[in-house]
């Protein structure tokens, strides 16, 4: 087995456990507002088989680490089936569960630095920390950039008055490939990457 083919399989499972705390972490919050659609779903869960969505998790990771040559690799879960009619206050609760995924991500980013710092320095030990930390900060940043379906979408919804807000939902059925083109376009660097080297440099150990 190659390196390549090896790094893609540690990347790979990897990204499913940001992914999984992403994805709980929505399901949770809706649980704990009054929706119990996740829950019944069997979505509170950090198990990745249970997110895992066969072109954002699976396709779309392998087209970026081949184009990329192994430098860059990003996806998407199944999405957690909110029920935003169930939640005791839903312009205000989908701001919360919009917020979640990200700050998760955010937070367990955060404990792992704390964590790698009282670990042995092994060169595994370092890859597997130091790629967590990086993609948990680039999942929590990444999110939430306003365009639907990503979670900053949910956190404008519930700003915006309702008819400009229904507006803006509908939107999101051609939101993926928005995201895409702008991936491509190169635009993840002008909106995401300064704030996730923000963060890294404080969360990732000096050598």
């Amino acid at each position: 087995m190659s390196i390549d083919i090896v790094s893609l399989l540690i990347s790979f499972g990897l990204l499913l456990v940001a992914m999984s705390v992403h994805e709980c972490a929505h399901g949770w919050v809706a649980y704990k507002l009054g929706d119990t659609t996740a829950k019944n779903s069997g979505r509170l869960t950090l198990n990745p088989l249970a997110h895992i969505d066969p072109v954002g998790t699976v396709i779309l990771p392998l087209i970026l680490f081949i184009t990329t040559r192994g430098q860059f690799v990003f996806g998407a879960a199944k999405p957690v089936p909110i029920n935003y009619m169930a939640l005791k206050n839903p312009k205000r609760d989908i701001i919360w569960i919009g917020l979640s995924g990200p700050l998760a991500n955010l937070l367990f980013a955060l404990v792992l630095s704390l964590l790698w710092r009282l670990v042995p320095v092994y060169p595994i030990t370092d890859f597997i920390f130091g790629y967590l930390i990086s993609i948990n900060a680039i999942l929590g940043v990444f999110n939430l950039v306003p365009i639907p379906p990503l979670d900053g979408s949910r956190i404008v919804m519930g700003v915006l008055p309702g008819k400009l807000a229904y507006r803006y939902a509908s939107v999101e059925p051609y939101g993926f490939m928005i995201v895409i083109v702008l991936i491509a376009l190169g635009m993840f660097n002008i909106m995401v990457e300064p704030m996730v080297r923000f963060i890294l440099s404080w969360l990732v150990p000096a050598a």
